[in-house]
């Protein structure tokens, strides 16, 4: 069964690249890219010393930041699909429900059509969740 995640804002489409992105494998992890991180990473993978934390890296360029370096991450438990927020600052929205937030965490279902924001109800990154 095929997973995708497709943008419903600008910024979202930037993030994935494109429309859309099937999830390659699970889990799937997303976060943020800082200036200093993206030249340390690109040093250590021409040294061939780098894993990287996230298969997808959001860049917020603001003051007020919403993804955290290591925001969620969309995997299977048991046969379902769920997206566990990984202890971000301001929280990831699910249909509505708010996830962690002051690095608290939390773990939801996932289903087709939902909808995810990545921090405040005001994030730039939204995304719908397909299979």
């Amino acid at each position: 069964m095929a997973f995708k995640l497709v943008a419903l804002t600008d910024e979202a489409r930037t993030g994935l690249g494109g429309d859309e992105l099937v999830l390659p494998h699970l889990p799937f992890k997303v976060g943020r890219e800082n200036r200093l991180n993206k030249l340390v990473n690109a040093i250590e993978r021409r040294m061939g010393s780098h894993k990287q934390l996230n298969d997808i890296y959001l860049i917020e360029d603001a003051e007020y930041v919403n993804v955290s370096r290591e925001h969620f991450a969309i995997e299977e438990d048991r046969g379902r699909v769920q997206l566990r927020d990984l202890g971000s600052a301001c929280g990831t929205i699910v249909e509505g429900q708010v996830l962690g937030g002051e690095r608290t965490g939390g773990v939801t279902e996932l289903r087709d059509h939902d909808v995810i924001i990545v921090g405040t109800s005001s994030s730039p990154f939204v995304f719908k969740f397909r299979v």
